[in-house]
């Protein structure tokens, strides 16, 4: 069987893309970053009030996935944490200089996630030789890889996917980035069981009054007053499509 997961950036969209038939969730926090590490209180709070399954990311800042020893080890921690918390697997990318996977940090990765499922996520598009990248990953344990097939969009990159599902069912190839209802056709019929969607939708802030002198963003084409959210009815649409699909 097909499954759906979809990127939750607050405890509110994780309810509601649960509540519209998503059978995981990633979750993060920052959007415009491309998705970080949540706050303790979101963790918690979702622990709390979402039953379906939660991999949260582990990644302290944006841009390139080659991090100090000093990000290491808060990543480290924050791997530690959410296994304390109970959460089933999180979701988690190292890279070396030359674009290689980080094989001793993720062997400390590893270990510190113990029995938690581990996904390493799209720096896995950043790598500069993916064949040897799967292999390390396959020699890893990990559980499996949310990729583009190392194209700005999966659709684009579905040959280097269909390539990499026929070498091992393990790691698992979960297909991300622009996939919607209107392309998971697409997907499915390559012989991909996973797919990764943030199913989302930018939504106005609730505040009335707007002082339009100031921002707190260091970009100043930033709008401060909206907010990036799960669609729930993109979300039910392509469950629907997930839930008919039969294997040719």
């Amino acid at each position: 069987m097909a499954l759906l997961e979809v990127c939750c950036y607050s405890m509110e969209c994780a309810r509601e893309a649960q509540n519209r038939g998503a059978d995981r969730i990633e979750l993060c926090a920052a959007p415009l970053e491309g998705g970080l590490t949540p706050s303790l209180g979101v963790l918690k709070s979702v622990r709390q009030q979402v039953t379906i399954p939660v991999h949260p990311i582990i990644r302290p800042r944006g841009g390139d996935f080659c991090y100090t020893d000093g990000e290491f080890a808060a990543m480290l921690e924050d791997v530690r944490t959410v296994r304390g918390l109970g959460f089933p697997g999180l979701v988690i990318g190292l890279l070396d200089a030359q674009g290689n996977v980080d094989m001793p940090r993720m062997r400390q990765v590893m270990e510190a996630a113990g029995d938690l499922a581990v996904t390493f996520h799209r720096a896995f598009d950043m790598c500069a030789d993916p064949q040897q990248a799967f292999d390390n990953l396959a020699e890893l344990g990990v559980a499996r890889v949310l990729t583009s097939g190392q194209q700005p969009s999966a659709e684009k990159g579905l040959s280097l996917l269909r390539e990499l599902i026929t070498r091992s069912d393990a790691p698992i190839i979960m297909a991300g980035a622009g996939v919607r209802a209107g392309n998971l056709a697409l997907f499915l019929d390559a012989g991909i069981r996973e797919v990764h969607s943030s199913a989302g939708q930018w939504v106005p802030s609730a505040m009335q009054y707007r002082n339009p002198g100031l921002s707190m963003s260091t970009d100043p084409t930033a709008d401060e007053y909206s907010r990036y959210a799960v669609n729930g009815e993109s979300v039910a649409e392509m469950k629907a499509i997930v839930d008919r699909y039969k294997p040719q």
